[in-house]
């Protein structure tokens, strides 16, 4: 049978996933006002630059006020549902997860687009732009969904100190690889700038570290379960 534990993290988990989809769709429909206002013969990359877009300039500031706001809400909504660390970190990236795969779903049903999951989307402007093809936020995100799973499984999870800075290491190697496509949205070949290999081979050290967190000499990075 299943301990009362279990049953509130059930509850937790599926008020989670609620929040993140209702929020995905905030996102989303901030997203098709932009596109109407601003880029009113289509959103088609290399895009123009954002400072040559007339009358964007201060909603730039707001937008990226906007995106660290919405950090503010997932880093809240994580603290309160959970009661250590661990916990915290898996419903954070749950609502991330959640959250990013539906913008998408949303978007494809407001506005049909992406017409393709290879079509390229600016994701993020802090601390510059990300950009990359739609299918690559998402992969992140189902990477992002298998870590948590884990986290809410196990009563304890232990991580060697290298593979920490190795995992934290190749997680801001994939940021680094967004900003690197970010930084070519205006060029028209802005799709050589984004590294296929390279994201693959990032995902997959990020999965290994985390999955061999069992071996060796443990440093724990967990409190007493909830």
């Amino acid at each position: 049978m299943c301990s009362q534990t279990d049953k509130n993290s059930v509850r937790s988990f599926i008020a989670l996933f609620f929040f993140s989809v209702a929020f995905a769709y905030i996102e989303s429909a901030v997203v098709v006002y932009l596109r109407a206002i601003f880029y009113q013969d289509g959103f088609n990359f290399p895009l123009t630059a954002f400072e040559e877009i007339a009358g964007f300039g201060p909603y730039l500031v707001t937008e990226i006020g906007r995106e660290a706001a919405t950090l503010v809400l997932m880093f809240t909504a994580s603290y309160m549902l959970g009661r250590n660390f661990r916990r915290r970190f898996a419903y954070f990236l749950t609502i991330f997860a959640v959250w990013d795969i539906f913008y998408y779903i949303w978007l494809k049903v407001l506005i049909g687009w992406p017409a393709s999951i290879l079509d390229w989307d600016v994701l993020f402007l802090m601390p510059a732009v990300w950009a990359a093809p739609v299918l690559a936020p998402v992969i992140t995100s189902l990477t992002m969904l298998v870590i948590a799973s884990v986290l809410f499984g196990s009563r304890a999870i232990e991580i060697t100190k290298p593979r920490l800075i190795g995992f934290i290491a190749a997680a801001l190697m994939i940021v680094a690889l967004f900003c690197i496509g970010g930084l070519r949205i205006t060029e028209p070949d802005y799709r050589l700038y984004f590294s296929w290999p390279a994201f693959v081979a990032l995902h997959a050290i990020v999965i290994f570290l985390f999955f061999g967190c069992m071996a060796g000499k443990m440093t724990r990075i967990d409190t007493p379960s909830d």
